[in-house]
């Protein structure tokens, strides 16, 4: 039961992210785990953090639906989690896949903000509605997670509706994002540490992965260490790029400047790797590196780098006389182009490509030991 539990933490931990990029929503993640009428089982339990992304996931309709979890320093040594628990949400706050903090406040509620995203929780936000209008003003953008008849399910707290919605970050955090930042903390996590040269920062902080500064005091301070925070200059150009496989989103991921990503059926050193998701005929059909895109200053380039070609379908254009073909050649991305592996396997530009299908894809519980999710029924 130990190993099977280990599996499932991991594959929560793939649904975690601080990155304003490829975040779907934000959770308090203390407030998720004592949760005990999601799943009938003990005081605090980690494994409810996957019910919640399966939530997500489902009603977004997107795979690997990723969350952005702000967690109460209390958390890392509660006893009523299991020791490998503990070691598991230690882990999480020293790669900075989640963020820690001495206390939550409405911490959830600004980053939400500063994202426009939507905010996972059961509570109602009363005291702080005049700051944040959107908690009652938006539909879908303050969903409670609640148990459903196979796991668990999000209602809208506010304006009805099932899917959670994403809002216009806001103008200030936008400007905030557009620059990178420096925690006087050497072991920061999130930003950095010790020293002022840009070039030692991790390449995933270079290439956009930087949580929000929090903005409470004033001016950019580190939300863990509440020590301001040092403008080192602005953030490299990144674009945030989606996977679609028959109609359903199935995996974001970044490009940045100096960080290029190859697409394909099973491409080597960390690329996107497509192959569970395709058909036979579609496997036979994809190389194994495909396509590879980078940034050329602010714009998203696309490389063929396959055997059979690479189409491009022109502002989304499902009209075959408007595709066109890449062989070897490159095209820069327009807000709308699809680029075509395959019919039905399409990559663009996130914050325009949606998923067209109802996701069926295997749940993070799917190797959690029956004894430990007892799953209620509404």
């Amino acid at each position: 039961m130990r190993f099977e539990v280990s599996k499932v933490l991991d594959a929560i931990e793939q649904r975690l992210t601080t990155d304003p990029a490829l975040a779907r929503a934000v959770v308090d993640l203390a407030e998720v785990v004592r949760y005990a009428d999601l799943d009938g089982g003990r005081p605090a339990s980690l494994l409810r953090l996957g019910l919640v992304v399966d939530a997500l996931a489902t009603q977004l309709a997107e795979d690997n639906a990723a969350v952005y979890a702000v967690v109460h320093r209390g958390l890392l040594s509660d006893a009523d989690l299991t020791s490998n628990e503990r070691m598991v949400v230690r882990r999480w706050a020293d790669d900075g896949l989640v963020e820690v903090l001495p206390t939550v406040g409405d911490r959830v509620l600004e980053v939400a903000d500063l994202l426009g995203l939507p905010v996972l929780s059961r509570l109602r936000f009363e005291g702080v509605r005049e700051r944040y209008g959107w908690l009652a003003g938006q539909a879908g953008r303050l969903m409670a997670p609640v148990p459903g008849k196979a796991g668990a399910t999000l209602v809208a707290q506010v304006g009805g509706g099932s899917a959670p919605s994403i809002g216009s970050p806001d103008p200030v955090g936008a400007k905030v994002l557009a620059r990178l930042w420096r925690c006087p903390e050497s072991n920061c996590a999130n930003f950095g540490g010790g020293g002022g040269a840009f070039a030692d920062l991790a390449p995933e902080r270079r290439a956009g992965g930087q949580p929000p500064p929090t903005l409470h005091t004033g001016s950019p301070t580190c939300p863990r260490h509440s020590k301001p925070l040092s403008d080192i200059g602005p953030r490299p150009p990144a674009e945030a790029l989606a996977v679609r496989v028959g109609g359903v989103i199935r995996r974001r991921f970044v490009v940045a400047e100096d960080a290029p990503v190859v697409v394909g059926r099973a491409p080597e050193k960390g690329g996107i790797m497509l192959g569970q998701w395709l058909s036979e005929e579609a496997r036979r059909w994809i190389s194994r590196s495909h396509v590879r895109f980078e940034m050329r200053g602010s714009e998203v380039v696309a490389q063929d780098v396959s055997t059979n070609g690479t189409g491009v379908r022109p502002g989304g254009s499902m009209d075959d006389a408007e595709r066109m073909t890449l062989k070897r050649q490159t095209r820069v991305l327009s807000p709308g182009d699809l680029i075509e592996l395959y019919p039905g396997v399409h990559v663009g530009k996130a914050r325009t490509l949606t998923s067209a299908a109802p996701l069926n894809a295997p749940s993070v519980m799917a190797e959690a030991p029956t004894l430990s999710m007892r799953i209620l029924e509404r």
